[in-house]
């Protein structure tokens, strides 16, 4: 949830995830704060996780391996080791090396998830950024911007706030409202667009198509967009009506009703937001919201995915 930054941090270092982000425990602190962006912008293919050729120093290509299977679990997870050593060409033992590692320094966890069509049995083990993580990769001005806001709660009441929420996400809007639009009414390309545009901000962000089967309508299907990062996730753990207003952003921009399943901020291990596709956009109508509803009912859900 980016926007707060712009009118929090005098040097322009929005919290969109422009932001540097600080460095994560368990790294060799020489090397610099982590990477937040999205994974494909560095992820290659190599045929091992070995010393990188020509490295100046075997630990050096060790840590730059680490950093690309942390970013590759930021992305893409919930993911397992055997999906890792494909997506990153890397061996069983090369992976599972990296993530033990990771693991003991607290910045990723396991969650055990069933497999998609598959029997009884034991689930499988994925690994995801844990909340330490999460916190790790950025959280500039946030203890300022939280004693701010609740002495502003305090002083003009809740609606003040959402306001300022509001005012905060409509630049996101005015920016991505433009490229949008050009992708048409097909709800499924806007989602893709809007994924795009949110891992340049920061967010970590990924569209995922999930199509309806018989003997369920075609009607049904629809995009999960996911965001594996949020530079503000403590301060909306205690302001939920960031998340609120983000997601009418969201909805507003692939122009159709959209919930939103899990966040980072109430436990998630991503940011889910469910699209359905089932029906044309309604495009043209972006722009920033109107002040909130005090009786609006929140979509801010507060379930583990």
């Amino acid at each position: 949830m980016s926007p707060l930054a712009s009118g929090t941090a005098a040097s322009g270092a929005a919290v969109s995830g422009a932001a540097a982000p600080a460095a994560v425990p368990g790294r060799n602190p020489g090397r610099g704060p982590a990477r937040v962006g999205s994974a494909r912008a560095h992820v290659t293919v190599v045929p091992d996780a070995g010393p990188a050729a020509g490295a100046s120093h075997p630990h050096d290509a060790e840590e730059r391996t680490r950093d690309r299977v942390l970013n590759a679990v930021l992305e893409h997870g919930p993911i397992s080791a055997a999906e890792l050593g494909d997506l990153l060409g890397f061996t069983p033992a090369a992976v599972r090396r990296h993530l033990d590692h990771l693991s003991r320094t607290g910045v990723i966890e396991v969650k055990r998830a069933a497999r998609a069509g598959a029997g009884a049995g034991r689930p499988a083990r994925r690994y995801v950024l844990s909340s330490q993580g999460q916190s790790s990769l950025g959280n500039d001005y946030l203890d300022i911007a939280t004693v701010a806001l609740r002495r502003l709660g305090e002083a003009a009441g809740p609606e003040a706030v959402r306001q300022f929420a509001v005012e905060r996400f409509a630049d996101m809007e005015r920016r991505y409202a433009p490229e949008i639009e050009q992708a048409g009414p097909d709800i499924a390309a806007r989602a893709q667009i809007l994924s795009e545009a949110l891992s340049r901000d920061g967010f970590v962000a990924s569209a995922q198509s999930i199509e309806a089967k018989a003997p369920l309508p075609a009607a049904l299907s629809s995009v999960q967009l996911c965001q594996g990062h949020c530079p503000i996730q403590h301060l909306a753990a205690q302001f939920p009506v960031f998340c609120d207003v983000e997601t009418e952003v969201f909805s507003r921009l692939v122009g159709v009703d959209v919930r939103r399943l899990s966040t980072l901020a109430r436990g998630g291990h991503v940011c889910t937001t469910h699209i359905p596709t089932g029906r044309p956009a309604a495009v043209g109508t972006s722009r920033p919201a109107a002040p909130g509803n005090p009786d609006e009912v929140s979509n801010h859900l507060q379930e583990r995915p």
